[in-house]
């Protein structure tokens, strides 16, 4: 089941569509993908990559990552994703865990320039947490920045204000604009994606929240693109699409224009 949602731009739709620069226009996937589990428990694969080859996205974020643990078979789930999507994998590790490791994946339709992972604090004895960042470069020429993170998942939301934080810390310093997406366990309003808003401008609508958590009926939102800075984006279109057998979360497809 999808539910479409088309953000209405100020001028009509004509003359918006006109003015938009194909080159330009990215779409942006985050899906929490259950390590490759589904909700029923019978690790497929195919059902992951469905949902994502079906969005057709210029880029993922992936979030509860498996790369060579027992409970994944012993499978990089990046690489696999991104070999059925046809598109380039990156996996980021947050911890060690069951014989292999766990962390944050990204699919880009585009090459890597640069990459990096950056460690995200965490209170002892809490699950690590990580955001990763690539550096392409668009159709147009231009240079962009996109991140993948999932955020501490416990009921105290201490662990995500930290996390919150140093992401604001470590990218505002970008030189390009960038787009933040991600699980990041937090409702509109809460404390943690108050402070990532003081940077970031996200793409829902304030209002009436797209809801992503549980995909079998979503009743909160916990999964969100962001972009910054404001000036060099707009939202175009927005998707909600509910698998309620891929994964327990929706994934979120955001469509984005550069400005130039």
């Amino acid at each position: 089941m999808k539910v479409l949602t088309i953000l209405l731009l100020s001028l009509c739709h004509g003359s918006v569509m006109a003015q938009i620069d194909n080159n330009r226009v990215i779409k942006v996937l985050t899906f929490n993908i259950l390590h490759g589990a589904t909700t029923k428990n019978d690790f497929d694969l195919d059902a992951i990559a469905k949902v994502i080859i079906e969005a057709d996205p210029d880029f993922v974020a992936l979030q509860e990552v498996d790369y060579k643990t027992r409970r994944a078979k012993g499978y990089d789930l990046v690489t696999e994703l991104g070999w059925r999507a046809k598109l380039a994998p990156l996996f980021a590790r947050a911890m060690a865990y069951d014989g292999g490791e766990y962390g944050e994946g990204v699919l880009s339709r585009y090459s890597f320039l640069t990459t990096r992972n950056v460690p995200l604090p965490f209170s002892p004895g809490n699950e690590p947490r990580a955001a990763l960042e690539i550096i392409t470069i668009l159709p147009s020429g231009d240079t962009i920045a996109f991140i993948g993170t999932h955020l501490d998942h416990l009921k105290e939301d201490t662990d995500r204000i930290q996390q919150s934080k140093e992401i604001n810390r470590v990218f505002s310093n970008n030189r390009y604009p960038t787009i933040l997406a991600g699980d990041l366990n937090g409702e509109p309003g809460s404390a943690p994606i108050t402070i990532l808003e003081k940077m970031w401008t996200p793409s829902y609508n304030r209002e009436n929240p797209e809801f992503t958590f549980p995909s079998d009926k979503p009743i909160k939102k916990i999964d969100y693109v962001m972009y910054y800075p404001q000036d060099r984006w707009r939202v175009l279109e927005k998707e909600v699409i509910a698998d309620p057998i891929a994964s327990d979360h929706c994934a979120y497809l955001v469509t984005l224009e550069l400005l130039k």
